[in-house]
């Protein structure tokens, strides 16, 4: 089959039938397709041991992502299984479509180290919080981020038509999945607080302030932040609270995860809370808690023999 014909219907089969992202559709492309300009490949069946063994190579030999101007070695190995898997998953959904291809289970991913996971803890989380107060909407919107674990997509797709009389909210995440997330007390005060100091009649929940929002009603267009927008305002507000660290929404995701883990909560819970569809993905914040269980062997283990 023509290759090109090929992973056009595999990218119609993700959005429509799997219900992918568009952004998730696009990276599928990217992929794939610099596998097929890699080995110039005109058919499904070029696609061999040899091809997908050149490509391994050429991934491995590509610079990394370039941070102020300067080049971080080679491509990451998360960043080559990113191609691989795409490739796995075109050559899967070729399989079930009855065309004869090179096994996807000849295709090893490479093998990555313990991913890190920046977080939180307690005192620099209430440090941020602290110093977060007197920006209503900034305040907000940070209890909203630790409260839920959202990701930072869904937290901009939010509206300001959410029940706060509610302790629970439903939340529409990757591939168009439902979950339900939830609201403490405190980031309901929050919420409430911001919304009643609002004059606007802007739809979403969180919206754009200062000369950024004045020229957006200027042009009638939407206040909403973007995922950009969002991303510095924690940025500013981890400045503000004296955290040298790298913090990001998704550093306060992981916060979450980490505070449920490290107080209880079993893996399966914390899973369905982040919306993770694979268990292995939420298996990354177990890590976090090695420390805690070895603090705790060596407090309570053994002490009648000492």
């Amino acid at each position: 089959m023509e290759i090109q014909r090929a992973l056009k219907q595999f990218l119609e089969y993700l959005e429509i039938e799997k219900g992918r992202s568009l952004k998730t559709v696009r990276n599928y492309k990217h992929y794939i397709n610099r596998f097929i300009i890699f080995g110039n490949l005109k058919h499904t069946k070029d696609i061999n041991a040899e091809t997908v063994r050149s490509f391994r190579l050429y991934l491995n030999r590509q610079p990394g992502q370039k941070s102020q101007g300067q080049s971080s070695g080679t491509m990451k190995k998360r960043t080559q299984n990113y191609h691989l898997i795409a490739l796995r998953v075109f050559l899967k959904y070729l399989m079930k479509q009855g065309i004869s291809v090179y096994s996807p289970d000849h295709i090893e991913l490479a093998k990555t180290g313990d991913r890190h996971v920046d977080h939180l803890e307690s005192h620099e989380l209430s440090r941020l919080f602290d110093a977060a107060e007197k920006h209503p909407r900034n305040y907000a919107l940070l209890h909203m981020l630790f409260s839920t674990g959202l990701r930072l997509s869904e937290l901009c797709s939010l509206n300001r038509d959410i029940d706060l009389n509610q302790d629970e909210l439903s939340i529409r995440g990757k591939g168009e999945k439902i979950r339900i997330v939830f609201l403490s007390k405190e980031t309901k005060d929050a919420v409430r607080k911001y919304l009643s100091s609002r004059t606007d009649i802007d739809e979403a929940l969180f919206i754009q302030e200062g000369p950024s929002r004045v020229k957006r009603e200027e042009n009638n267009e939407s206040l909403r932040l973007s995922p950009r927008s969002v991303e510095r305002i924690v940025k500013q507000m981890a400045l503000e609270a004296g955290i040298s660290k790298r913090v990001t929404p998704h550093t306060i995701r992981h916060s979450f995860a980490t505070d449920l883990l490290r107080n209880g909560a079993d893996i399966r819970s914390v899973q369905m809370m982040l919306g993770h569809s694979n268990i292995a993905t939420t298996q990354i914040y177990t890590h976090i808690t090695d420390k805690q269980l070895r603090d705790i062997h060596k407090k309570f283990h053994n002490k009648n023999n000492e």
